[in-house]
């Protein structure tokens, strides 16, 4: 089973070849808002590079977000277009879980924090249990001070991942019991993504192109703009 990975909900481009859940290889990019002008070429050169091509390809599988607009809108719209052209199904997978699952072997809550720009973080809160890890909270998106603030009531020592952990350590400093996970855990993780798509395939727990959708958890800055200006 062959599947092709990807992820564009933050300032990272991240793509994986995997195949019955192994990585055969994977590609990082972070050079900020350039996800169309990076994603298409890295898909290409790890097909070539892997002698993969294409039609041998058993599905596909996007992060879904939540994530910053128009690079989340990229991966997406790839994911769905490739699917239909090529007539394979897709698997979704949030963006957050792709952030925690890589520290499943912790004993620790998990918090896991995308940067969401304006003074806010998109995040979820997860367990390991064996296997991997459950989320325990809604993917949320707020004020790094109200999430400070649910923390400090839980009580409990917490693993912090995700590059909006590492923008607002400032502000999570207060949590006496938390720890950083650090950079290598900044961004979702393609070769997580594999993992988690391919026994999501073995289910058959997937989806056709169509109803893919990405988790946006508000709206884009646009149309902030726009009905900012509206009112004025």
């Amino acid at each position: 089973m062959l599947l092709l990975c990807l992820d564009t909900a933050t300032p990272q481009v991240s793509v994986a070849i995997g195949a019955d859940g192994a990585v055969l290889g994977e590609i990082r990019l972070g050079r900020g808002r350039r996800h169309a002008e990076h994603l298409a070429p890295a898909i290409e050169y790890l097909c070539r590079e892997l002698d993969v091509r294409l039609p041998q390809l058993s599905g596909i599988a996007v992060g879904l977000g939540p994530g910053l607009f128009t690079g989340l809108r990229v991966g997406v719209t790839t994911a769905k277009t490739m699917a239909q052209a090529l007539r394979l199904p897709v698997v979704g997978v949030a963006s957050l879980d792709l952030v925690a699952y890589p520290l499943r072997h912790t004993n620790r809550l998990l918090a896991a924090m995308l940067d969401a720009r304006r003074g806010e973080v998109f995040h979820s809160r997860y367990r390991p249990v064996p296997g991997g890890v459950q989320r325990v909270t809604d993917y949320e998106v707020g004020a790094p001070a109200d999430l400070v603030a649910d923390l400090v009531a839980a009580g409990e020592e917490v693993l912090l991942a995700g590059d909006g952990a590492l923008r607002y350590r400032d502000e999570l400093a207060e949590l006496d019991r938390s720890e950083q996970a650090g950079p290598s855990f900044a961004f979702p993780s393609a070769s997580a993504l594999v993992e988690l798509a391919t026994a999501h395939m073995e289910r058959e727990h997937f989806s056709s192109a169509w109803d893919v959708q990405p988790l946006y958890l508000r709206r884009s800055d646009a149309e902030i703009e726009w009905e900012r200006r509206e009112a004025s």
